[in-house]
């Protein structure tokens, strides 16, 4: 019943269809402390335009750079909107916006480990919506990695309608690993047993796409997507 709810409340948001997916997750035991009460999930992925991550071949575009901002931006409205429609109807929600939304408070208590106290992608694996990559991409079975995540948390128990993924599905492929300006990925396999530093260094990436930022674009912000232009699944690249 409360799976029926959810699918008209989010059929109704996320317009057009076609540029979404999204999925249910079962969060026990696998959040911070912060978020008590919320161990149901629902992951949320926006499919970037095709055109303009075409693109991007060896630097980042000023055209990628403000489609990034957009799309992020219409994520952390339709995820708010969502949460309070779930509100209305006696259901608990939080939205948990795009990851570079996050506030400068939350900002400087990622810097050390680059980590936020709760993952899109770990959401999105275990609504079985994808994988993460060897470039710490997650990658959509629909969209491939290009997309971008938000999640929204609820208190109620919502029945996962896809079966989590636990490994890589990438294979052998190593384009994003070659094509990596920052040569931040050692090219091992991802599965939910292995943590991502042990296969990418995120201070390498950090850093070149700071770079990118300040001396290609001009702007104070990070921004690449060469691994996302190159990914074989999903765009043009299938």
């Amino acid at each position: 019943m409360i799976n029926s709810a959810i699918h008209k409340i989010l059929k109704a948001r996320l317009i057009p269809p076609d540029k979404y997916i999204y999925g249910f997750a079962d969060l026990t035991g696998l959040l911070h402390e912060k978020f008590d009460g919320y161990s149901y999930g629902i992951s949320i992925g926006r499919r970037l335009n095709d055109q303009i991550i075409d693109k991007i071949k060896n630097a980042p575009t000023l055209e990628y750079y403000h489609h990034y901002d957009e799309i992020n931006q219409q994520l952390q409205d339709v995820s708010g909107q969502i949460a309070g429609d779930l509100q209305k109807a006696g259901i608990g929600a939080m939205a948990i916006l795009p990851t570079i939304r996050i506030s400068s408070t939350e900002f400087d208590q990622y810097l050390p480990t680059l980590r936020y106290e709760i993952s899109h992608k770990m959401v999105a694996t275990r609504a079985g919506l994808g994988w993460i990559g060897k470039t710490d991409l997650f990658i959509s079975k629909k969209f491939g990695a290009r997309l971008r995540l938000a999640s929204i948390l609820t208190d109620k128990e919502i029945s996962p309608e896809s079966i989590p993924v636990n490994k890589s599905r990438c294979g052998k492929c190593s384009i994003c690993v070659d094509r990596c300006p920052a040569r931040a990925a050692t090219g091992q396999l991802w599965d939910i047993d292995t943590d991502r530093d042990v296969f990418f260094d995120a201070f390498k990436c950090r850093e070149k796409c700071s770079e990118f930022g300040r001396t290609l674009l001009k702007v104070d912000r990070r921004i690449c997507g060469i691994c996302i232009a190159g990914c074989p699944v999903g765009g043009t690249n299938r």
